[in-house]
């Protein structure tokens, strides 16, 4: 079965996430100064905060998830799912205190992404024709 583009569009951002906490939780290992705890709060929601350690759990996690997208696991179709549910809760309370303008229109776009994404992977008949077929 063809892999949907959508997917593996999915599957590359996750990867693409996983390689970026991979960095930066290798560079405070090696320089614990050098880069802040904060440059994964946009992928891990807080969970930066306990340390490199972390980072490197969530980068591997993001890891998991983007290997089971690619080769089309129905639970890291469920696990995308949640995290991009997760992701969609710290936008709530930009969005609400946003100015008028800009900040509104970049985090109203932001969210329609993710909830594009999401819905397009519980929703869109090609994602569940690929996906079922692998659980053939």
């Amino acid at each position: 079965m063809q892999q949907p583009k959508g997917v593996v569009a999915i599957a590359a951002l996750f990867a693409i996430a996983a390689i970026y906490l991979c960095a930066i939780g290798a560079i405070r290992l090696i320089s614990p100064g050098a880069i802040s705890l904060m440059s994964a709060k946009y992928f891990l929601y807080g969970l930066e905060l306990a340390g490199p350690i972390m980072i490197l759990i969530g980068s591997a996690v993001y890891a998991i998830v983007a290997w089971g997208l690619f080769r089309l696991q129905n639970w890291a179709r469920w696990s995308a799912m949640l995290i991009i549910a997760f992701s969609l809760a710290p936008l709530v309370p930009k969005i609400s205190m946003a100015e008028l303008g800009v900040p509104v229109l970049w985090y109203g776009l932001q969210m329609a992404l993710r909830v594009a994404a999401a819905w397009y992977l519980a929703q869109a008949p090609s994602v569940l024709d690929a996906f079922t077929a692998k659980l053939k």
